[in-house]
């Protein structure tokens, strides 16, 4: 499975997609879990390129290494955390693969305000919606582990809706 956390800089993605990483790991501990994380990817690559075209890069990158894990082995997980403002991409990667895709917003600007992306294109459907807006780092985790089984439920035919 394919979990992809977007959202604005600074919203929580990278610190939910860790503690996802410990609760897979602990629940299964024979899965192999790779995290891919943007800012380590542009870091990696030395793409620095702030722009459209250099976003799209960055993102295009993860999609891809998280497609080339998960076909190594279809019973890996990959974690991927990346602002991915572009809908098309997202898009793209959730009709290549089996992908959960949790959206990270908040309403504040943290962090560096030169990063945050004015036209962010936020999901349409088949997300889990995550708003941190003065909501601490354990209410956030649990939110999400609850969404997660609501979707998990769904996904296996299990559910009454």
């Amino acid at each position: 499975m394919i979990y992809n956390f977007i959202g604005q800089p600074h919203s929580g993605k990278t610190t939910l997609a860790r503690h996802l990483r410990t609760a897979l790991e602990i629940r299964n501990q024979l899965r192999v879990i790779y995290m891919i994380d943007g800012d380590k990817l542009r870091d990696l690559f030395k793409n620095k390129d702030y722009s459209e075209g250099g976003r799209r890069k960055n993102i295009e990158r993860a999609y891809s290494i998280a497609r080339y894990l998960q076909d190594l082995n279809p019973f890996n997980d990959v974690i991927i955390s990346v602002v991915s403002p572009f809908l098309d991409l997202r898009e793209e990667l959730k009709e290549a693969t089996d992908v959960t895709e949790i959206f990270v917003h908040t309403t504040n600007i943290r962090g560096r305000e030169n990063f945050h992306v004015l036209d962010f294109e936020k999901p349409i459907i088949n997300y889990i919606d995550l708003d941190t807006t003065d909501v601490d780092e354990l209410t956030s985790m649990n939110e999400l582990f609850n969404k997660m089984d609501l979707i998990k439920i769904r996904k296996n035919g299990n559910s009454k809706k």
